[in-house]
């Protein structure tokens, strides 16, 4: 048009510009990884981008509307500290595996769309009739069964740690489609008794959050550090935590973390809240409840009967 500023334009090309300069792409592992944050944007031509680092927390609370929750229950350890001969996580415990509980209590929510069990390569014990179980197995848990035949997927993909089993679930959630901006939501096998509501607590909590986070429980008691079995100095315990799960990240976010921990063969990962931290990152700690402990030891079996029967009685 006459008297049109022929450099109209030039802002918006500077603009894209400096976005194409921002955007140094790198593929690695068929990923795409977005290098500035300052603007946070998302690969659209790629479905699996991962991001380097969190999208501001405006960006994430607004993905959040349509967010996806997706499970994942680590489950090829062999349990050694537990004895017996049968692995930890498929020993009865209130007339049914001990996984079949945390398996119930997953398939009670809602928000988690689907489940990966990631178990050992070789392992049947998931499919078997056990104690308590219908032929078929973990999948015939009425709970289970409740969420349709696709809901829980047991998978060999555990590795030589479980953060290696974590890696490896969270790379089959992307090939199966999950999105980087979707939840991932990891919980121990061997945390039978967190009950339904304290795992909708957690996702309320994170949903809300732009990196997610644990369940946990401050410290109660006095912290000694030990040296040869002896106490050598009584630790603080002022904003001390004990870490427990389910814990929740971002898809992207949590498979950035344990790539880069891989590379140095997972070394101090000891859970995903712990690979977030490495990157920079404050989960949120979200008041867990002393019934959600991790049954390891033998004498632990008999506690966690117990707790379930007293729900029951």
């Amino acid at each position: 048009m006459p008297g049109q500023d022929k450099n109209a334009n030039t802002p918006r090309r500077k603009e894209w510009g400096r976005l194409a300069l921002i955007l140094m792409m790198q593929i690695d592992s068929a990923t795409i990884r977005i290098i500035d944050t300052d603007n946070p944007v998302f690969v659209a031509c790629h479905p699996f981008a991962v991001m380097s680092r969190p999208i501001s927390s405006s960006a994430a609370l607004h993905l959040n509307t349509h967010a996806r929750v997706w499970g994942v229950v680590p489950c090829g350890g062999t349990g050694s500290r537990a004895g017996g001969d049968v692995p930890k996580q498929y020993r009865p415990v209130a007339g049914l595996p001990m996984v079949a509980h945390t398996l119930s209590a997953l398939a009670e929510v809602s928000s988690i769309g689907g489940l990966l069990l990631a178990v050992a390569p070789g392992d049947e014990w998931h499919k078997r009739q056990m104690e308590g179980l219908s032929p078929g197995g973990l999948a015939q848990l009425p709970a289970v069964a409740r969420r349709g035949s696709a809901w829980l997927r047991a998978m060999p993909v555990a590795g030589e740690s479980r953060a290696h089993t974590v890696y490896n679930s969270l790379q089959t959630w992307r090939s199966w489609g999950a999105d980087e901006r979707d939840w991932v939501l990891v919980h121990d096998a061997a945390r039978c008794l967190a009950a339904p509501a304290l795992i909708y607590t957690l996702i309320d909590a994170c949903l809300a959050d732009p990196v997610g986070g644990l369940l946990a429980l401050p410290l109660p008691d006095t912290l000694k550090q030990g040296v040869h079995n002896r106490a050598s100095v009584t630790v603080l315990r002022e904003d001390k935590w004990l870490a427990q799960t389910p814990q929740m990240f971002r898809l992207g976010e949590l498979l950035y973390a344990m790539e880069a921990a891989k590379r140095s063969n997972f070394a101090q990962i000891t859970d995903e809240a712990s690979a977030m931290e490495i990157q920079g990152q404050m989960p949120l700690l979200v008041q867990g409840s002393a019934d959600n402990f991790k049954v390891t030891y033998p004498t632990d079996f008999a506690l966690a009967q117990a707790v379930i029967r007293s729900r029951t009685a």
